[in-house]
């Protein structure tokens, strides 16, 4: 099975274990086309007569059902978030913002650990969960909207500009990996994956270099920052056809419908990724 830069596909079941415990189906060693004994083609027929729903096999509609339930939450929580950030920043004598309100740096922060925390869980338990995935979604939505909103404050209509962005790539990278006009392949894998590590090291410097040195070349708005901020995007662009591929292999293999959840996860992480990166741009190039 190729690997994948998205964390949220690291600890899925590939051993006979896991197949014992999931059924006799699940995992990725199955090529494709193998039957997978419940009947129809794999991941879309019907599943064997008399099993529980949560035994049949994945489908791709389960993969888009789960995957717009998360969405729905983040957007509704995002949105509400937002437009009540406005109310939460501190405005001097002048008109001016002078800081926010402590609930508003809450919102922030909290939404940022609860996200950061149920990822975490759902990364490293072994059993999928439609509940802490919405919980993970309504977090970052809480996240994204605080910080929207105070981005809003300075730079009008940013954030619609950043969501467009994001749905934008999303549908351009979908119809990419559905039209095979670029297969997802060992040596591609590998270059993402080794792409996204280097971004995320470059990010821990700059950050280092930032809060000990004050040098902050990488998210200062400067030339470099822009390119970076592009190759980012072009890096998370990408990453969506590794969990595209993902995805259906796992409904390939005809994993229990439930995992669909952990497919919806790992979509809303690169998601979320990406509308910050594209947002990052936006403010540079607006200001």
């Amino acid at each position: 099975m190729r690997s994948t830069s998205n964390p949220a596909f690291r600890n899925l079941p590939r051993d006979a274990s896991a197949r014992g415990q999931y059924g006799p189906n699940v995992g990725f060693e199955q090529p494709y086309g193998a039957p997978q004994g419940q009947g129809g083609v794999p991941g879309y027929g019907p599943g064997r007569p008399g099993t529980a729903s949560a035994d049949r096999p994945m489908t791709v509609d389960d993969v888009v059902i789960k995957t717009g339930l998360s969405l729905a939450v983040a957007l509704v929580t995002g949105v509400l978030t937002a437009i009540w950030a406005q109310s939460q920043l501190v405005v001097d004598g002048a008109g001016r913002v002078s800081g926010m309100s402590g609930v508003l740096l809450g919102a922030l922060i909290g939404g940022l650990l609860v996200g950061l925390v149920s990822s975490l869980v759902i990364i490293f338990r072994r059993k999928p969960s439609g509940p802490l995935t919405l919980v993970y979604a309504g977090a970052e939505g809480v996240f994204l909207g605080a910080l929207s909103g105070l981005f809003e404050l300075f730079l009008p209509g940013i954030a619609l500009q950043a969501l467009i962005g994001t749905a934008g790539v999303f549908i351009a990278m979908l119809v990419v990996y559905k039209t095979g006009a670029v297969k997802v392949t060992p040596k591609l894998t590998k270059w993402i994956i080794g792409a996204a590590a280097g971004v995320a090291i470059l990010m821990l410097v700059n950050l280092l270099t930032a809060v000990f040195f004050g040098f902050n070349p990488l998210r200062d708005g400067s030339p470099l920052s822009i390119v970076f901020s592009l190759v980012v995007i072009g890096i998370a662009a990408f990453s969506f056809l590794l969990d595209f591929d993902q995805a259906d292999r796992m409904i390939r293999a005809g994993m229990p419908s439930q995992w669909a959840w952990y497919a919806a996860f790992g979509l809303m992480t690169t998601l979320v990724w990406l509308y910050l990166e594209i947002l990052r741009l936006l403010s540079y190039l607006r200001e």
